[in-house]
């Protein structure tokens, strides 16, 4: 582990340099994209708070970014032998548009069970694309096979030097939008993105703290920080695929132990409850990895200096999993309220509690009445409610007056 460690200490970083020269590059390939003020937020770290939107970039993601750059920079020869990639999503979309662009031939492969909407876009963009192994790292063993029996140059997503400059074009964006800023707040899977911003940044500002944000499920970075060195992860399990990396690359976990000065990490109810925000109150479609940053600012209020910068990293959600993520997030958010009632067993019981229940002005979406639990007293119902609501304090409101009105909230 300390041969290691000293082997990424030792390791050349991308230079300031080379991060404005794949700007150039990407040059009518990429757009810069919207910063938006979320003044909803600013009242939790007691200053503006804005969203980088790369929601917006082309392929829903920053990711085409260091795909270009990548590609851009092989020789003649190796672009004529193609390029293969592994991707759930995002990286794959990045790989093939970047590559029919510069007339390369791409392979792509996915999990079998990515998004359709996903795999729709990617082969849209010109790829062919393999379904292969349930797990993401099935797939990119598949692909990295691939490379070496076809010759294909294998386009990693994270860990690479060209990669992880033109991801760091984001961060010349954000000081050129945001001259003043203070944080700035990245999602972070494998690292490729935050290591990229922080080199751009630290080498123009260094006063700006740039925070790595994880999945508390998929956060491989806090324990290999501690470590000096890549720690993989056993499990990861959250509904941020974007970020869901099991270990950190030694090129970019390089630039992170360097240049990064914190990560920290955000829960599923959270993720849930910023994707929804961002739905809601600004109106834009995000992914769950991609609204890790504003989870973040929801989770940790006050801790970040402002002006602070939240990086949106992609907005290619699945709309099943949106449809869910909306709920979940609902439910975080209390929104909704789950309720268990005993009341009289007599006619008009149930009348009442729905009347008491409207004219508080709560919704109800689903009512389930019994007289048959075994846990019933003679003369006794229970009465199941879901309902909508206008927030926390709202269900207490509704939880207080049935309680008032004489029904044992259970």
């Amino acid at each position: 582990m300390e041969f290691l460690s000293g082997i990424v200490r030792r390791m050349e970083l991308v230079t300031l340099e080379r991060i404005q020269a794949a700007r150039e590059l990407l040059k009518g390939v990429t757009r810069v994209t919207p910063m938006e003020h979320a003044r909803d937020l600013r009242r939790l770290h007691g200053g503006p708070v804005h969203l980088k939107c790369e929601n917006l970039q082309r392929t829903g993601s920053f990711k085409i970014r260091g795909a270009y750059t990548r590609i851009h920079g092989l020789t003649e020869a190796e672009r004529e032998r193609g390029v293969v990639a592994a991707s759930a999503g995002n990286h794959a979309q990045g790989v093939a548009l970047a590559s029919s662009l510069l007339g390369a031939k791409s392979t792509v492969f996915m999990p079998l069970r990515a998004p359709l909407p996903k795999l729709a876009a990617t082969r849209g963009y010109g790829a062919d694309v393999h379904l292969h192994g349930a797990l993401l790292e099935e797939t990119l063993r598949a692909a990295i096979d691939f490379g070496e029996r076809t010759g294909a140059v294998f386009i990693h997503p994270f860990d690479h030097p060209d990669v992880i400059a033109g991801q760091g074009t984001v961060g010349l964006e954000i000081l050129e939008q945001v001259p003043g800023v203070k944080t700035i707040l990245v999602a972070t899977g494998g690292g490729g993105l935050v290591g990229g911003v922080a080199s751009a940044v630290k080498a123009l500002r260094p006063d700006v703290r740039v925070v790595g944000v994880q999945a508390e499920e998929a956060a491989a970075y806090p324990p290999s920080l501690a470590a000096g060195a890549p720690v993989r992860l056993s499990t990861t399990s959250t509904m941020a695929d974007g970020i869901a990396v099991g270990e950190p690359g030694p090129v970019s976990f390089a630039h992170v132990e360097s240049l990064v000065d914190d990560v920290v990490t955000v829960s599923e109810q959270f993720l849930s409850r910023a994707v929804l925000l961002c739905l809601e109150r600004r109106k834009l479609v995000v992914e769950p990895a991609g609204a890790a940053t504003v989870a973040a600012l929801l989770q940790h209020p006050g801790i970040f200096e402002p002006p602070v910068v939240a990086v949106l990293s992609g907005g290619n959600v699945d709309p099943l999993l949106l449809l869910q993520i909306i709920q979940h997030g609902m439910t975080a958010g209390g929104r909704y309220l789950h309720l268990r009632l005993r009341v009289p067993d007599r006619p008009g019981s149930l009348v009442g509690v729905l009347s008491c229940v409207s004219e508080l002005g709560a919704n109800v979406l689903d009512v389930e009445h019994s007289r048959i639990s075994g846990s019933l007293d003679l003369g006794e119902a229970d009465v199941v409610l879901a309902l909508e609501t206008r927030g926390p304090e709202h269900c207490k409101e509704v939880e207080v007056a049935l309680s008032n009105a004489g029904y044992t909230v259970v």
